[in-house]
């Protein structure tokens, strides 16, 4: 499941990867909340759409877009509290949560970690065979978070165990030192 965290806006979507790059899209929507809404109200909407999502597609982790900062701070305190729902609504059903900033998001689907939104909607859309662009753009990101999860997954296993057998080794020399100096 990919999410594009916003208060206006939240893009979500479900993907289904498969061996290799294939990637085929299943859902994608858009979650609107007015801004006149209360803060706590906007996001008991946005709980209530992902708690549905959740439920009703089983994913088995979800990739949410890293926030970073913005010229405007009400925007990314209000992307960053709705990305703090979503994650919330994820561990509370022990599913994985990951996030990828802006720029591994667009270099992994473009090749280009400044490609422009109407790149990364372009590449999502042949990425998947789609017969239109998503829209809004919200949409095409949420895509594009969930490839963007998909493609980058596998190195993240390789790297997360590599870091393990580095810890083990880390605490075996450890030990072996604190043995030699006794």
């Amino acid at each position: 499941m990919g999410v594009d965290p916003g208060l206006t806006r939240c893009g979500l979507s479900m993907v289904e990867a498969s061996s290799g790059r294939k990637v085929v899209a299943l859902d994608v929507d858009v979650v609107r909340t007015p801004a006149n809404q209360p803060l706590p109200q906007r996001l008991l909407v946005i709980s209530e759409v992902v708690e549905h999502w959740m439920e009703t597609h089983r994913p088995d982790v979800v990739a949410i877009e890293r926030v970073f900062a913005q010229q405007n701070v009400s925007t990314v305190m209000g992307t960053a509290q709705a990305g703090g729902v979503i994650a919330l609504c994820a561990a509370k059903r022990g599913i994985e949560v990951y996030f990828h900033t802006p720029s591994e998001v667009k270099a992994a689907v473009t090749g280009n970690g400044r490609a422009d939104k109407s790149q990364v909607t372009a590449m999502v859309t042949r990425i998947l065979n789609l017969q239109a662009a998503p829209k809004p753009a919200d949409a095409a990101d949420a895509l594009a978070l969930a490839i963007c999860h998909c493609w980058r997954a596998p190195m993240l296993a390789r790297m997360a165990k590599a870091e393990a057998v580095a810890e083990e080794q880390r605490k075996a020399f450890a030990a072996r030192m604190k043995a030699a100096v006794r």
